[in-house]
């Protein structure tokens, strides 16, 4: 397929690790994933692209310098075309802002926050990095869902932010499931909220391979760990795990 160039607001458009080692978190990534690396310098704090094919899927970064013991955590940014409009809702709707709004030079646009349920989130608004280039292909992002126990308030904090159609999968009782579509996603889900008894909410992130069962021996071998065996759903075959440094990712075998 040929390099992706846009995303509808609201939908997640790029992903990167929070780590504090950098050379390591390559070193598990690039057998399972295929990716080569590109170091953007010490300017940029060694932020570190992750190719796929020679095209940007994901990034590296050390925690920022004062963040005190953030954890291994892989971040996910939702695109829009007016990050300081989205940013300003975050506060009335119950969010709170933790950087931003941030030119990348050359880049585009940041902004991070929290919801109300205390998950992390990024907005990114274009300019000359559209986000990742390549989705659902081997070694790319797949897939992003919302992990919250409070999945109601999640739901509503959200569409104050952008104009989700969210649709519950599920009784909504013992397995409360949303899919939320946006205007431009050609009646696509974008991604989903999850409601789950986790301690500390987060957006967990899917990335594809070719053969998952294989996907999480390696990533065993490599000093990560599976939090559940694999197993077959509907939408791929899964493989929660755990990366060395502790941070939370799946790997899905698309069907």
């Amino acid at each position: 397929m040929p390099p992706r160039d846009s995303y509808p607001d609201g939908a997640p458009c790029w992903v990167d690790l929070t780590t504090p080692d950098l050379a390591a978190a390559q070193d598990f990534y690039r057998p399972i994933l295929g990716w080569e690396f590109q170091d953007q310098g010490a300017e940029f704090g060694h932020y570190t692209m992750c190719l796929s094919g020679g095209q940007p899927v994901a990034a590296l970064m050390r925690p920022p310098e004062g963040a005190g013991e953030l954890p291994p955590l892989w971040n996910v940014y939702l695109a829009t075309s007016d990050l300081k409009a989205v940013h300003d809702r975050i506060a009335d709707a119950g969010g709170s802002s933790a950087l931003g709004p941030h030119e990348v030079p050359g880049a585009g646009w940041m902004a991070f926050a929290f919801d109300p349920t205390g998950a992390s989130f990024g907005l990114w608004q274009p300019g000359a990095h559209k986000g990742s280039a390549l989705v659902a292909e081997p070694g790319a992002m797949c897939w992003h869902e919302l992990n919250t126990p409070d999945g109601a308030t999640a739901d509503a904090f959200y569409r104050e932010l952008f104009p989700y159609i969210q649709q519950q999968i599920g009784d909504g009782t013992e397995f409360d499931y949303t899919t939320w579509k946006v205007p431009g996603s050609n009646d696509m889900p974008v991604c989903g909220r999850y409601r789950t008894a986790v301690r500390q909410p987060y957006w967990s992130v899917y990335f594809a391979v070719p053969d998952a069962d294989a996907a999480a021996a390696q990533a065993q071998q490599l000093g990560g760990r599976l939090v559940r065996e694999p197993f077959d759903s509907p939408h791929g075959r899964m493989a929660p795990v755990v990366d060395p440094a502790g941070a939370r990712l799946t790997l899905c075998q698309l069907p």
